[in-house]
C-alpha cells in the first residue's frame, strides 16, 4: 500500500492523518495559518517526520478546506455581480415568504451577498417549452461594459428558466467571458433545477466563492508540487471527494467540506463497533475550536440534503445534512446586557486562541474554561505542542466571573461549560426530536479536539447511554478523508405526474446525467447511482429515493410512500410528482484498519477536577496506552497529543480493539457480545 495523506483544516487546527505503506496510521496537528496552504503542507510534512518518509513518497493527497465557508460567514468573497432576466432583478432579496422568526417584529433578512447596484437585468425570455425573447449579444456587450466599471471580480448569470433552456444563458456567459477577465458561473450549470430564488443564490454563492477557491487551489497545489506531493482531491459537501479541477469549475460544492469530513470518518468508525445490535444509528458530534457540527447517521448512511442555509443564505446542493453552530474550544464567553453568560459565536481563532495558550489572547473561552475546571492541566500538551498557561485561564475567567456576578473563576468555569453543552444539546435535539427521532435510543459519536471533552455531559443531558470515542478522534476528520470515496452528483429537473413518466424519456434525462458524472471521475468504470425526486401533487418539498432503469412508475411510487411514511409518519392517497432526476457517479476508497497494540501502565498523572460541581481527584492517563479490553472507571482524565476525553465519576470507559472508547454510565452493563 502507498502512502497516503489527508488534511482537514480547522479555525484553531489543522489536523493531519497518514497511512504508511505498512498501514500505520500517523496522525499530527499543527496551529491554523492566515494562509491556509501554508499550514497544509507543515502538518504534512510534521506527519511525514513522524513517520520517517519523504513527502515526496505520498501518492494520494485528499484535503477538507474551510475556504468557502469562512468566506459566506465572513462575508468576504469576491465583489459579485448578477445577471438576471428583465424584472427578476430582485428574487435574490425577495426571496421566500418564510420568516426565521415569525413574531419577531424587528426581524432582519441578512444582507444579499450582491447588493441591488451590481444586480443587472438584460431583455430576453426563456420558458419550459423555449426560447420566446432571444438574448441581444450587443445588449450583452453593453452590460459588460457597466460591469467592467463596476470592478467586480466574479459575476453570477440567472435567467429565468435556464435550467430546462440554457441557450440564452449560454450565450450571455459567453459573451461575458469575452469581455470580462473574470469568472463566470452559470444558473444551469450550478444547479439545473426550478425555483428561481434557490438557483439563483446557489449561483450567487458560486459565484461569491469561486475566486478564493481558484486562488487557494492555486497555492495550495504550487506548494504541494515544490515538496514533491501530488494535487490534492478536494472534500465535497457531499461526502465525497473530487478532482482539484471539478471544485475550481462547482466552488458552491465546497460550502461545507469540513464538517461532511467529520461525518464520514465517524461513519466508518462506527462500522467498527457494533456497540448494539437495535440502535437505529448513531448522533455524530463534531466539536473543533470555532464551531461545533452535529448530523445523524441512520442505518449505516449519513443523513443527506439538498437543501440547507449557511449564515441565512440558502444554499441548493448535495450536501451530507448537517447542523453547525458556533460553540467550540475557542469560543469566547461573555456577558449580555441582560446580565446572562453566552457562548460564541465569536472565537479567538487560532492567533491569539485561548488565553491559557499563552500568546496574548485575554478573553475568555470553552478552553480556559475546560483548563479552570481541571480537564486541562499544565501537563496537556494541545496539539502534541502547545504548553497550558493556567494562571492565564484563571485570571480572563475570573474577569468573566466579576462580570457575571459568579463570585469565582471555578463558577464562571462551571457556567461556561454548562452553557456550551447547553447549546450542543439543543443543535442534537434539532437533528432528533425536532424530527421524530428519540435521542435516548442513538449513541454519541465524539471526535474533534474538544467534543470528547464534552461529550459525556452532552449525552447525560440527552440520556443517551453509549458515547463512542475512535481512536483518532482528535483528527477524525482528516481519517474522514482517507475513507471518503470519490464522488460526483448531476442533478436536472424533469416535472411530470409519475403516471405520465415513460421510461424512454427518463432513461434519456438519466444517461445523460450518468455521462456528465462519469466524465468527471478519475476511474475508468465508476459505481452509477440513479435517484429521484418525488412529492405528493399540491406539496412543495420532496423526499428523494433511489429508482432504477429500465424505469418502473409502480416500483417508484412504492419507494416513495414508503420513504413519506418513514419521514413523516405516514402516507397519502394522492398522485405523485416526479420533480428531479439524480445521477452519482462513485469510485470507492477504502482505509485499512489499523491495529490497536498499546500495552503497559498508561497511569501518568492525577488531577482535581470539577464535576457536578464537586471536586474529584481523577486519573490521568495516557489515552493510547490504555491496553485493549481495560475498563476504566470515572472519574478519568485520557489525555492524547489531539484531544482528552473526560470520563464523570458516574460512567466507566472500556477500550475495544481498534483502540477506541465505549463510555458508558456505571449503571449500564456492558455488551459482552461485543468483543471488538
Amino acid at each position: 500500500m502507498t502512502p497516503r495523506v489527508a488534511v482537514d483544516v480547522g479555525g484553531t487546527f489543522t489536523d493531519v492523518a497518514l497511512v504508511t505503506e505498512s498501514e500505520t496510521l500517523v496522525t499530527a496537528k499543527v496551529p491554523s495559518t492566515a494562509d491556509q496552504s501554508e499550514g497544509v503542507i507543515t502538518g504534512i510534512e510534521k506527519a511525514c517526520a513522524a513517520a520517517e518518509i519523504d513527502p515526496a513518497a505520498i501518492a494520494e493527497f485528499s484535503h477538507a478546506t474551510t475556504v468557502s465557508t469562512n468566506a459566506l460567514l465572513e462575508r468576504s468573497g469576491a465583489r459579485t455581480a448578477l445577471v438576471t432576466t428583465e424584472g427578476f432583478r430582485d428574487v435574490l432579496e425577495i426571496g421566500r415568504q418564510s420568516r426565521p422568526a415569525l413574531y419577531d417584529l424587528h426581524g432582519q433578512k441578512p444582507a444579499p451577498l450582491v447588493p441591488r447596484s451590481r444586480r443587472y437585468e438584460l431583455p430576453e425570455r426563456a420558458t419550459p417549452d423555449g426560447i420566446e425573447r432571444p438574448v441581444d449579444p450587443e445588449a450583452v456587450r453593453a452590460l459588460a461594459a457597466t460591469i467592467r466599471d463596476a470592478d467586480v471580480e466574479s459575476v453570477a448569470v440567472a435567467l429565468l428558466h435556464a435550467y430546462v433552456t440554457p441557450e440564452n444563458e449560454t450565450r450571455v456567459a459567453a459573451v461575458l467571458r469575452e469581455e470580462l477577465d473574470v469568472p463566470v458561473s452559470t444558473s444551469h450549470a450550478v444547479l439545473p433545477e426550478f425555483r428561481e430564488f434557490e438557483r439563483t443564490a446557489t449561483t450567487v454563492i458560486d459565484a461569491y466563492v469561486t475566486p478564493a477557491i481558484d486562488r487557494y487551489l492555486g497555492n495550495l497545489t504550487d506548494r504541494a508540487a515544490a515538496a514533491g506531493i501530488p494535487e490534492p482531491q478536494i472534500m465535497q459537501s457531499n461526502g465525497g471527494v473530487a478532482t482539484a479541477d471539478t471544485v475550481r469549475t462547482h466552488a458552491v460544492g465546497t460550502a461545507l467540506s469540513g464538517p461532511a469530513a467529520g461525518v464520514v470518518g465517524a461513519d466508518r468508525a462506527v462500522r467498527t463497533i457494533q456497540a448494539s445490535d437495535d440502535r437505529p444509528g448513531f448522533v455524530t458530534f463534531d466539536m473543533g475550536g470555532t464551531s461545533s457540527d452535529v448530523s445523524l447517521v441512520r442505518d449505516g448512511d449519513a443523513e443527506r440534503t439538498t437543501d440547507t442555509t449557511i449564515d441565512g443564505i440558502p444554499i441548493s446542493t448535495p450536501m451530507v445534512d448537517i447542523n453547525t453552530i458556533g460553540s467550540g474550544g475557542g469560543s469566547i464567553a461573555w456577558v449580555d446586557s441582560g446580565g446572562a453568560l453566552r457562548v460564541g459565536p465569536q472565537s479567538a481563532g487560532a492567533d491569539p486562541g485561548p488565553a491559557c495558550y499563552g500568546n496574548g489572547g485575554d478573553e475568555p473561552t470553552v478552553t480556559d474554561a475546560n483548563v479552570v475546571l481541571g480537564y486541562v492541566g499544565e501537563t496537556t500538551a494541545l496539539g502534541g505542542e502547545l504548553s497550558i498557561d493556567v494562571a492565564a485561564a484563571e485570571a480572563v475567567l475570573a474577569e468573566l466571573a466579576a462580570d457575571a456576578g459568579l463570585g469565582s473563576a471555578r463558577a464562571a468555569a462551571r457556567g461556561v461549560y454548562r452553557v456550551a453543552n447547553a447549546k450542543m444539546t439543543r443543535a442534537i435535539r434539532e437533528i432528533t426530536v425536532e424530527r421524530g427521532f428519540d435521542p435516548r435510543e442513538f449513541g454519541l459519536v465524539a471526535f474533534g479536539g474538544a467534543g470528547p471533552m464534552h461529550a459525556v455531559g452532552v449525552a447525560d443531558d440527552l440520556d443517551i447511554g453509549t458515547v463512542i470515542v475512535p481512536v483518532a478522534s482528535g483528527v477524525l476528520s482528516a481519517y474522514g478523508l482517507l475513507a471518503a470515496d470519490e464522488r460526483y452528483d448531476r442533478v436536472r429537473t424533469h416535472l411530470t405526474r409519475l403516471d405520465d413518466a415513460t421510461p424512454e424519456r427518463i432513461a434519456d434525462v438519466v444517461t445523460d446525467l450518468v455521462a456528465g458524472a462519469v466524465a468527471e471521475s478519475t476511474v475508468a468504470d465508476p459505481a452509477v447511482e440513479h435517484e429521484a425526486d418525488l412529492r405528493y401533487v399540491g406539496q412543495s418539498f420532496e423526499l428523494t429515493v433511489p429508482i432504477d432503469l429500465p424505469f418502473d412508475p409502480a416500483a417508484v411510487r412504492s419507494r416513495f410512500h414508503a420513504a413519506h411514511e418513514r419521514a413523516h409518519g405516514y402516507r397519502m392517497d394522492a398522485g405523485v410528482e416526479l420533480v428531479n432526476l439524480r445521477a452519482t457517479a462513485r469510485a470507492e476508497r477504502s482505509v485499512a484498519e489499523t491495529r490497536y497494540d498499546a500495552a503497559g501502565d498508561s497511569l501518568f498523572d492525577t488531577r482535581t477536577a470539577e464535576f457536578g460541581g464537586e471536586t474529584h481527584e481523577a486519573a490521568v492517563r495516557d489515552r493510547l496506552a490504555v491496553p485493549a479490553g481495560t475498563t476504566i472507571e470515572g472519574p478519568a482524565i485520557l489525555e492524547a497529543a489531539e484531544t482528552t476525553t473526560v470520563v464523570p465519576p458516574t460512567w466507566t470507559a472500556t477500550v475495544r480493539d481498534t483502540g477506541a472508547l465505549v463510555v458508558r454510565p456505571k449503571t449500564d452493563t456492558p455488551d459482552e457480545t461485543d468483543t471488538r
